[in-house]
């Protein structure tokens, strides 16, 4: 086992610096770094492309993708072509939960929405993984139920809040997963995630730019007043994050050995026979 240290580059001359201390993705960098080390020499960096189609309806799941940087798209279809987005993960989280429950396929699509970079796993050193490492079996378990709750949570705002409601919730959580205030985005994509006509899309965008919550130029939005925007979305934002929060993060934060360079979940105690929690991460989502 050799941990994981040094940059590894890409063919476009970037790189990704996968040691403990450095990770970007929040279920990674919960884990003790000697758990994570056991992981390293499995895990593989990858770029997210745009439009890169990670899992595929009805197709075996052939890995997991733990986000670095970037935003993934979980979409629902039907055979007619019809096409929703339910869920969206980003550093918080990882694509391919339905292994993880012991499912090797899905109806549901995943999507690079937003570019970005990712530490891969096969499929096979995942059921290994997750098999060998109680303490990191349940800290995926927890971050499955949260994205329930995210998904669920959607379903709600497509059936209860109004487009502008739902559209400041879609653009709070995309800036929530992303550096900076920008981020690429058409109009007929949103209308796909959305699951309405363009043109309603075009009309809200610019209500919410009328009202100096973002900037919209072609292809790209720019959120100019966060509070405004979150506000915006009313309560249809915040379940989910907050959920989130309480399981993954704030439960643990008065942990009495929390050390931050030491890492959250690690295998049981021996004595105690119960995970020994030692750090509690930093804000959900967004990096400092």
């Amino acid at each position: 086992m050799r941990p994981c240290s040094g940059a590894v580059h890409y063919d476009d001359g970037t790189s990704v610096i996968p040691s403990h201390k450095n990770l970007r993705n929040r279920l990674l960098a919960a884990l003790t770094p000697d758990l994570f080390d056991a992981l390293c020499d499995q895990l593989e960096p990858v770029p997210l492309k745009p439009g890169e189609v990670l899992v595929r309806p009805g197709e075996p799941i052939r890995s997991v993708w733990f986000v670095e940087s970037g935003i993934v798209s979980a979409i629902a279809n039907t055979p007619e072509d019809r096409r929703i987005e339910i869920g969206l993960v980003g550093n918080e989280g990882f694509v391919g939960v339905p292994l993880l429950l012991g499912v090797d396929r899905t109806p549901h699509e995943n999507l690079v929405q937003v570019d970005g970079t990712a530490l891969r796993l096969t499929s096979a050193a995942f059921d290994e993984a997750v098999d060998r490492h109680a303490a990191l079996r349940r800290l995926l378990l927890r971050y499955v139920h949260a994205f329930q709750i995210q998904t669920s949570q959607t379903a709600l705002c497509n059936s209860s809040y109004n487009l502008e409601e739902r559209l400041a919730r879609w653009l709070t959580m995309c800036h929530d997963r992303i550096d900076g205030d920008e981020f690429p985005l058409t109009h007929e994509f949103l209308s796909i995630m959305l699951g309405v006509r363009r043109p309603g899309v075009t009309t809200t965008i610019h209500v919410l730019e009328g009202a100096g919550m973002i900037k919209a130029r072609r292809s790209h939005i720019r959120i100019v007043d966060r509070e405004k925007l979150q506000a915006a979305a009313g309560d249809s934002y915040g379940v989910a994050e907050a959920e989130y929060a309480r399981i993954i993060e704030a439960a643990l934060k008065d942990s009495s050995a929390a050390d931050a360079h030491t890492g959250l979940w690690a295998e049981p105690d021996a004595a105690a026979g119960r995970p020994h929690i030692v750090r509690s991460p930093g804000d959900i989502g967004r990096s400092s």
